[in-house]
């Protein structure tokens, strides 16, 4: 239970009771500040607590948007300030502060400004929604109140609450195709009490059963995937829209979220696998399934370390970023941008229509090419952006590309072996040596014959250039280039590897494999990104790191017959999904009840 304490004399006629208690707090009053400090003292410190000035004007959304974001520790709009048990004690402090100077006599003026002064003097950080064009004022006098009144009354509550519920930046197709509806589904979802886990978990029941419709390999099977992959997406859209209508934001939903996009979609992939196989052509289309699932998510590292790399530099300027904020200002040319990047709404669409119009083998020809083209044009304006960009990154910074770049053992030694002479080479060592040894290993595995030992040799060498691309912090311009390469490479190798075995079963067992590994680097990012810090070092170091799992896959590949090396990358692919699942899962739900702070990560449009 919430507690709102109401400091100051009542109006008659005020709402503002009754709106606290719509928003489930537990309204007290309290006549003067040494009154309010033993009440905020008397309230469970597990308890959120807020102070409102009684003579408060305003929408109740904005009280919602100031009051109950279970985001932030401490949050204020103009006559309300609110803590979590987070914020607690700076609340607490500022009160007492307040109370020692005020000597406890009847309040004048607004308390809850007052403690936010104070806490804004502590350099304490309070979060401050942006309210628009919604209502939040203590008026002075008579007058004032009229007009607050009359200002309330002109803007409806109701239709700003519907609209902050759709995402401030998305692509076109999901801004122009999905959300003029799909923000009506969402609030008749909050309406009954439908939470946003709840809608997420349909999402992905629905993209499984898609899936498992183009896995039938029939004509109405492929018409029937297209139309519930498009009805799965319009869901994914409604769950992040109940969260921002009703605020419920968690840990664990942000979580399920992100982590169900990418098992939707990867499912999906190979339900169209299975169903090209299955059809009449008996097309085999898994090298095709496998190579769009890498191309996708090696595209998704270089988003997530280029922006770990530059959220927090400094002196963070370049005239490429300056000419794209100069582009921001032509309307059309936004669109434009966004939608050659091909995010999740044009790419879900296009799948959908394609698979439901052709073929598995034309729709995932498709889905490479634009894949390819929309990595290549964001990989080199981020290049571009780096190589004028004036910055000069954190540790922080450099240590989240050490976690994304999830080095093994066998690459850590290395690195640590060659510390000292590293700090001598140049900037660019990282990216370059990353480079060539994932070019070496993935041209060997396809220049040569499968069982052959020349990809070994090639997979030491890559041991070794991985060492020595970690050997110093990934602090260079390009730096953050060197997680999506390690990606490339590694995903890269049990691709090919798997081609060249040639033997039914293989591709999809390596399919089930990268899957499996790409859980855990998307799982290290949402770590990151929450703040709870990368995946346990004993868990790196139990599945071997990129590069120790690359060395594993080339010798089994070596010593294995075809056959036996398929069964070899099924189990190492069950292996890995138990200790990443088992470990992931167990995490994330222990922060949900730990009371970790809840996030709401809008994530990338792709």
């Amino acid at each position: 239970m919430s507690t709102a304490i109401l400091t100051g004399q009542p109006v008659p006629g005020s709402s503002i009771e009754a709106d606290l208690r719509s928003l489930g707090f537990d309204v007290r009053s309290a006549a003067d500040t040494a009154e309010a400090e033993t009440l905020l003292a008397a309230v469970p410190g597990e308890e959120r607590v807020a102070l409102v000035d009684a003579r408060f004007v305003g929408h109740v959304h904005a009280l919602r948007l100031g009051l109950t974001d279970p985001r932030f520790p401490l949050a204020a709009i103009p006559g309300a300030v609110t803590a979590q048990p987070a914020g607690r004690q700076a609340l607490t402090r500022a009160m007492a502060r307040e109370n020692s100077a005020g000597g406890g006599t009847t309040l004048v003026d607004s308390l809850a400004d007052r403690i936010l002064t104070a806490l804004d003097t502590d350099g304490t950080e309070v979060h401050r929604p942006e309210l628009g064009s919604l209502v939040a004022a203590v008026p002075a006098d008579a007058q004032a109140r009229n007009e607050s009144r009359q200002a309330l009354t002109a803007v409806d509550d109701e239709a700003v609450r519907l609209k902050s519920a759709v995402k401030s930046r998305d692509g076109f197709f999901t801004t122009y195709c999905i959300s003029p509806y799909s923000r009506y589904i969402a609030r008749w979802c909050a309406r009954r009490g439908l939470t946003p886990n709840q809608v997420t978990t349909a999402s992905l029941i629905t993209a499984l059963i898609a899936a498992a419709c183009a896995a039938t390999g029939t004509r109405g099977g492929f018409v029937a995937a297209g139309v519930l992959l498009i009805a799965s997406f319009v869901l994914d859209c409604v769950d992040g829209q109940i969260a921002r209508y009703s605020l419920q934001y968690s840990t664990l939903g942000a979580w399920l979220d992100a982590t169900f996009d990418r098992a939707k979609e990867y499912a999906y992939y190979a339900g169209l696998a299975l169903g090209a196989a299955r059809g009449g052509g008996h097309d085999d289309v898994w090298a095709l399934a496998l190579g769009a699932m890498v191309l996708q998510t090696c595209r998704h590292v270089v988003d997530f370390s280029f922006n770990e790399a530059n959220h927090d530099a400094t002196a963070n300027t370049s005239p490429t970023a300056a000419l794209s904020g100069k582009l921001d200002s032509v309307g059309w040319t936004v669109w434009v941008r966004r939608m050659i990047v091909l995010p999740i709404g044009e790419r879900w669409a296009m799948i959908a229509v394609l698979t439901a119009a052709t073929t598995p083998r034309i729709t995932f020809y498709a889905l490479l090419i634009g894949c390819a083209f929309a990595a290549t044009y964001t990989t080199a304006g981020r290049v571009l952006r780096s190589l004028t960009r004036k910055a000069r990154r954190t540790d922080r910074a450099a240590g989240a590309l050490a976690d994304l770049a999830d080095s093994g053992p066998l690459a850590q030694g290395f690195a640590e072996a060659i510390k000292k002479p590293a700090r001598a080479l140049p900037g660019f060592t990282a990216p370059v040596v990353a480079l060539l040894g994932g070019l070496a290993i993935v041209l060997t595995a396809a220049l040569t014959g499968f069982g052959g030992p020349w990809p070994i040799v090639a997979a030491v060498a890559y041991v070794l250039t991985s060492g020595l691309a970690v050997a110093r912090p990934l602090k260079g311009a390009l730096d953050w280039l060197v997680p999506p390469l390690f990606r490339a490479a590694e995903y890269g190798t049990v691709l090919v590897l798997a081609a060249k075995a040639d033997v039914n079963g293989a591709l999809p067992a390596a399919f089930g494999l990268v899957a499996a590994v790409a859980y855990h680097h998307y799982d290290t990012v949402y770590r990151i990104r929450g703040d709870a810090g990368a995946p346990p070092a004993w868990l790196v170091r139990s599945i071997g790191g990129h590069e120790g799992r690359t060395l594993l896959v080339t010798v089994l590949a070596a010593l294995l017959t075809a056959s036996q090396f398929t069964v070899a990358l099924t189990a190492l692919a069950v292996a890995v999904a138990l200790v990443v699942l088992v470990e992931s899962i167990r995490f994330w739900v222990a922060a949900h009840k730990g009371g970790a702070p809840a996030v709401h990560d809008e994530g990338e449009p792709a």
